[in-house]
C-alpha cells in the first residue's frame, strides 16, 4: 500500500476512534448536565417554601441509595456527598417507606437510626423533615428518585403546611426529572443514529478504498510473479490491507452496537431522516419516555406504521412539517405520525381505506393492537398505531 493511502486510512481509523469517544464522554456529560438542573434549585425552593432555617437535596443515583448534592443555608460542607442508604436516618426511611418523615428533634428522636448524627450534631439541625421526590410508573407504581429535606436549628414540631409546602416542590423536581430523562432519551437516539451514519459512511468509503487497494495488490503479485524483492513488498502490503480491514470491521461493529430497547427508536429516527431527504419536509422524531424491548413482530408492526404514514404523507398531504412519536402507556407502546398537510379521503375516523392502510391494521390486529388514522382538528392527519407490550415470562418481576 502507498504511504500515501495508508496515510489515509490510519487517519479515518484515527479519527473514527476519536469521535466515537466524544460521543460517549457527551452523552455521560449531558446525562449528569440534565440531572443537575433539574433539582438545581430545589434545595433552595424547599427552605423558601417551607420557612426552615436548612434545606438539602439527595438524588437516589442508585436503587436503595441517595447522595446529598445540593444544600441551602448550610454552615458547613459535612452533608455534601454524604450516602444515605435506604432505611437510615430520616432520608433513609422516607426512601423506605415512600412518604415524609418528621422529626422534632434529630438528635433524640427514637423513630430513626442515628447514623448521622455527627454532621447533623455540627450543622445544629433540630426538627427535620424529609420528603420522598417521587417519579410514578407506567404500571402506575411511584418510586422515590430523590429526597428533600428541611430543618430547623432548634427542636420543634414541623407543621402540616410545612409538609404540603415540601411536598409541592417535589412534585415539581419530579416533573423536571421526568422532562430531563425524556430529552435525555432523545439525545441517546440521535447519537446512536449519528452512528449508524458514521457507520454506514466509513463502510462505503474506507471499506471500498481498503477493497480496491486489496485487489490491486494481487493483480500486480499475479502480474510479476517472478521477482522475489516484489514479492515481499507485496506480501507486506496485503498483510497492512488485511491488518487496516480488520481494525475497520472491529470499529463498524462497535458503531453498530445498540441495547435492544434503543433499536426502535433509532430505526424511526432513521425514517424521519430518510424522508427529510427525499422530499424537504421536516419530519422530527420524539420519544415519550423510555420503551420496553419489543419481539420482532411487535417492532416490525410499528415500524410498518411509521414507514406508511410517512409514505402516505409524502404521496399525499402537501404537508409543511411531519413528527413522529413513540411512547409507552398502560401496557401498550404506540407509535404516532402526525402532519399540518391535507388529510387524505378515506370512511371516518375508523378506519384506513387505502390497501397499505388495511394490511398495517390486520398486522396491528394480529398482536392484539389497532390502527386508526384521524383527520385532526386543526388540519392535517395523525396515524396512531397501538400494540400491547408482550407478556411477561411466569416469574419475572413488572
Amino acid at each position: 500500500m502507498p504511504a500515501s493511502e495508508r496515510s489515509a486510512v490510519e487517519r479515518a481509523r484515527e479519527r473514527e476512534h476519536l469521535l466515537d469517544s466524544l460521543l460517549a464522554e457527551r452523552d455521560g456529560l449531558e446525562t449528569v448536565l440534565d440531572r443537575v438542573l433539574a433539582l438545581d434549585g430545589t434545595a433552595r425552593m424547599v427552605r423558601e417554601a417551607a420557612g426552615l432555617d436548612a434545606a438539602f437535596v439527595a438524588d437516589i443515583d442508585r436503587p436503595g441509595r441517595a447522595v446529598v448534592r445540593w444544600q441551602c443555608g448550610n454552615r458547613t460542607d459535612l452533608l455534601q456527598d454524604l450516602v444515605v442508604p435506604e432505611g437510615r436516618g430520616i432520608g433513609g426511611r422516607a426512601i423506605a417507606l415512600g412518604v415524609p418523615v418528621r422529626v422534632d428533634d434529630y438528635l433524640t428522636s427514637s423513630t430513626i437510626t442515628h447514623h448521622f448524627d455527627v454532621p447533623v450534631l455540627h450543622e445544629k439541625l433540630g426538627a427535620m423533615l424529609a420528603v420522598p421526590v417521587l417519579d410514578t410508573g407506567r404500571d402506575g407504581t411511584a418510586r422515590p428518585v430523590a429526597v428533600a429535606y428541611g430543618a430547623l436549628r432548634h427542636a420543634a414540631v414541623i407543621g402540616d403546611d410545612a409538609v404540603d409546602a415540601v411536598e409541592r416542590v417535589a412534585a415539581q423536581a419530579a416533573r423536571a426529572l421526568r422532562l430531563a430523562e425524556r430529552a435525555e432519551a432523545g439525545r441517546i437516539t440521535a447519537v446512536l443514529a449519528e452512528r449508524q451514519r458514521m457507520q454506514a459512511s466509513l463502510h462505503d468509503s474506507v471499506g471500498a478504498m481498503l477493497f480496491s487497494i486489496g485487489a490491486q495488490v494481487r493483480d500486480l503479485r499475479a502480474a510479476l510473479p517472478d521477482n522475489p524483492e516484489l514479492a515481499g513488498q507485496f506480501g507486506r502490503l496485503e498483510a497492512d490491507v488485511s491488518a487496516a480491514t480488520t481494525a475497520l470491521r472491529e470499529a463498524l461493529l462497535a458503531l453498530s452496537e445498540t441495547t435492544p430497547e434503543r433499536a426502535l427508536p433509532v430505526e424511526l429516527a432513521e425514517h424521519c431522516r430518510s424522508f427529510s431527504a427525499r422530499t424537504g419536509v421536516p419530519a422530527r422524531f420524539v420519544q415519550l419516555g423510555p420503551v420496553e424491548p419489543l419481539d420482532p413482530e411487535r417492532t416490525a408492526v410499528l415500524v410498518a406504521a411509521v414507514r406508511e404514514g410517512l409514505l402516505n404523507v409524502e404521496k399525499h398531504a402537501a404537508a409543511r412539517t411531519v413528527v413522529v412519536s413513540l411512547g409507552a402507556e398502560s401496557g401498550t407502546v404506540q407509535v404516532a405520525v402526525a402532519d399540518d398537510g391535507t388529510p387524505p379521503d378515506r370512511d371516518g375516523p375508523a378506519g384506513p381505506t387505502g390497501v397499505g392502510m388495511r394490511m398495517l391494521a390486520e398486522k396491528a390486529a394480529r398482536t392484539g393492537g389497532r390502527a386508526v388514522l384521524l383527520r385532526d382538528e386543526d388540519g392535517g392527519s395523525t396515524l396512531r398505531v397501538t400494540v400491547p407490550l408482550p407478556p411477561r415470562p411466569e416469574g419475572e418481576p413488572s
